[in-house]
């Protein structure tokens, strides 16, 4: 069918590279004629079902007898009463979307849901093409289904849009499913948070490590795709890019499989690295929310919290990697764009705000899962272990790395300990100890921090 959707993505890419792309990477995956590439996304998320979507409309649509995209999502989640009249308005603000919705004789369930004669469900709406974590972007319709083996028991590429939080739980149920596989799949995780793990050694357990763990499949199969990107923005096609971190053998083809004009993907062989960057950024983002929130958005306070938190994940990062300079440049962007206008960040704005508290947990309504709040803790407790201990530049005395990392410690204290509140971070950032950001930076620079064990890696090996 002709024609496009809400994005205005329309058959195919430019030119007809998309089918070129498309068949490369069938024939890399063994693809015969007739069998089509079967691609399930895990989870449904904001940027889980737009990314499944940007797939539909590249491939899903024009090339059907080629490709085949489909996303799982739970069952049962109800859209409630307000989300439904807030749909509403958005379906009838769209004529693209209300066209659409008629033509597939699915209008009237939303006027009724309006009404409350009606309930709606997560995975109905999916189908239609409604993120119930972003109402207000409308996607492609999607193919849905609620039987997590029926979604991924053939799949060739499987897509990980689930919180780094429940990212083991579901992988090992699908590990059951493929236990008869001959072939494994390919699998790109999009999920931005870590565990930490302190027995027999501390180290930090990424999603990519998860997944290998419960299903066998090797991590050669298994990759990373993060970069600094607003979902909602995503679809509407404003520039982004991205990296695919990886194996050669799956990152270069699917680097240029998932390359759109308007959405640039790099790759590099750096996986783990790169994955724990990206839950890093988290932490710090809720402590911006919360600064801005408690200054009236004040551009000079925030400027100091970015130059204090930028120095601290520097100074981690040296930790972590033997070439930390590398990183920096993904890591600063990601986290540019995520305390601008990520949900951490929105989190912690809320808190210090009061509009949300703790004990709310932290899976919210119309979000999703805040993982920010999982990854201190993750960090806090790697980086207080006495056994990975640095010089202290002052008192020449042996620390555990946290005791130089002062925002970590209270983002700790409000979120996890909840021995202090939220304006404890502007006292954080106005304590006249605080080193100067250049003295952390130079600090870690001179010293020889890097630790490869909290990776789990061998001394001297960076790669995954």
């Amino acid at each position: 069918m002709g024609g496009s959707y809400t994005n205005g993505v329309g058959g195919g890419a430019a030119n007809g590279a998309a089918e070129g792309k498309l068949d490369e990477l069938r024939r890399l995956l063994g693809k015969a004629e007739g069998d089509p590439l079967r691609i399930a996304g895990v989870g449904a998320g904001a940027w889980g079902s737009v990314f499944c979507a940007l797939l539909q409309d590249a491939y899903g649509r024009d090339y059907r007898d080629k490709a085949q995209v489909r996303v799982w999502r739970r069952p049962g989640r109800t859209v409630d009463r307000a989300t439904a009249e807030h749909l509403f308005e958005v379906i009838n603000s769209r004529e693209d979307v209300l066209r659409r919705l008629i033509r597939r004789c699915a209008y009237l369930k939303y006027v009724e849901a309006r009404l409350g004669d009606r309930t709606l469900y997560a995975d109905e709406i999916l189908r239609d093409g409604f993120c119930l974590n972003m109402i207000d972007t409308p996607l492609c319709p999607l193919k849905v289904v609620t039987n997590l083996q029926e979604a991924v028991w053939d799949a060739d590429i499987v897509i990980n849009g689930l919180p780094s939080t429940e990212t083991r739980e579901v992988f090992g149920e699908i590990g059951r499913y493929w236990k008869e596989r001959i072939n494994p799949p390919v699998i790109i995780s999009l999920a931005k948070g870590v565990e930490a793990s302190l027995d027999p050694v501390p180290r930090i357990i990424t999603p990519t490590q998860m997944i290998t763990d419960a299903t066998g499949v090797p991590l050669e199969n298994v990759l990373y795709l993060g970069g600094p990107n607003i979902a909602s923005e995503i679809y509407n096609k404003e520039y982004a890019n991205a990296r695919i971190c990886g194996a050669d053998k799956w990152r270069k083809p699917l680097s240029k499989f998932l390359r759109q004009p308007h959405f640039i993907v790099w790759d590099n062989s750096d996986l783990i690295t790169h994955e724990v960057m990206g839950g890093l950024k988290n932490i710090y983002a809720i402590g911006a929310g919360m600064v801005a929130a408690l200054t009236n958005e004040s551009a000079t306070s925030k400027s100091v919290y970015f130059s204090l938190c930028t120095s601290e994940m520097i100074y981690i990062t040296h930790l972590l990697a033997e070439e930390p300079e590398k990183l920096s440049g993904p890591l600063l962007a990601d986290t540019y764009v995520t305390l601008l206008k990520g949900r951490n960040a929105w989190y912690g704005h809320k808190l210090a705000k009061g509009e949300l508290t703790l004990e709310m947990g932290d899976s919210i309504k119309g979000k999703g899962t805040i993982q920010g709040v999982s990854a201190v803790n993750a960090f806090y407790e790697l980086l207080s272990q006495g056994s990975l201990s640095v010089m202290h530049p002052e008192t020449k005395k042996h620390v555990a790395p946290v005791e130089l990392c002062p925002i970590l410690k209270t983002l700790y204290k409000i979120l996890i300990k909840r021995d202090l509140g939220t304006n404890s971070i502007l006292q954080a950032i106005r304590d006249e100890s605080m080193y100067d950001p250049r003295e952390r930076i130079e600090m870690a620079q001179r010293q020889s921090l890097y630790r490869p064990s909290l990776l789990g890696l061998p001394k001297g090996d960076t790669k995954s």
